[in-house]
């Protein structure tokens, strides 16, 4: 469907700020600003897929190149 372009370390970094944003949601207390912690679905998912729609805008590539 996307051209994977999210590379190895930039793939572990959003799906952990992902994670810990998730986990911010859950952990937090307060109800004010719990609704901004559901922005780490956003690394998580583009992590998880490895495919990035601002990338593809920008002509952004972390992956490794095929040869």
């Amino acid at each position: 469907m996307f051209k994977n372009n999210v590379g190895g370390i930039d793939k572990i970094l959003r799906i952990v700020v992902g994670l810990a944003l998730i986990a911010g949601f859950f952990l937090n207390t307060e109800a004010t600003y719990r609704w901004a912690y559901l922005i780490g679905i956003v690394p998580l998912v583009t992590g998880l897929l490895g495919t990035c729609p601002l990338y593809s805008i920008l002509g952004l590539n972390t992956c490794p190149m095929k040869k």
